[in-house]
């Protein structure tokens, strides 16, 4: 069983949420980082419509990850590539789903590979219960109480789709 839900209103409540943050923070000049795949796809949207002019950044946390040596190399690795300096800027952290935490921590750690940013602030599209890690997202698209036997899956770039999966 699915369940397709719409985004477009989701986007655009944490484009005006994130601008403002930023305005009450006084970032003005913020640089922002996706999580390979679905958060690449989220952060080019907001990145368009924040109009942010440095380009955007990307992460493929796959060899940062801690679960690393169970699950192996994913076929579809890609670079990193991050066309800006990290040490004591403000970054926008943008992933597509907030499970674990486990994905954000290892991303964290990526970035600190890079340098010390003067902070980073959490975007995400969706948060689900199962949190194992300490990690809180500062912008959340919506918040769902799943299931063990549900999932959120996101596919994309261009419809970008958001749909509950059921396993039975």
């Amino acid at each position: 069983m699915t369940s397709a839900i719409e985004i477009d209103t989701m986007l655009t409540n944490i484009s005006q949420q994130l601008q403002a943050k930023l305005a009450q923070q006084q970032i003005t000049h913020p640089k922002m980082i996706g999580i390979h795949t679905g958060g690449v796809w989220v952060a080019d949207y907001l990145h368009q419509q924040l109009n942010l002019n440095s380009k955007l950044g990307y992460l493929d946390i796959s060899f940062y990850r801690d679960d690393f040596t169970k699950i192996g190399i994913n076929p579809s690795v890609k670079p990193s590539q991050l066309p800006f300096t990290v040490e004591d800027q403000h970054i926008i952290l943008v992933d597509d789903v907030l499970y674990t935490g486990r994905t954000i921590r290892a991303a964290l750690n990526e970035i600190f590979d890079y340098g010390r940013p003067a902070s980073v602030l959490l975007v995400v599209l969706a948060e689900r219960n199962g949190r194992e890690l300490p990690i809180q997202a500062d912008i959340i698209g919506h918040s769902w109480q799943l299931s063990k036997h549900q999932q959120i899956k996101i596919t994309g770039p261009k419809p970008l789709k958001l749909e509950i999966l059921t396993n039975n």
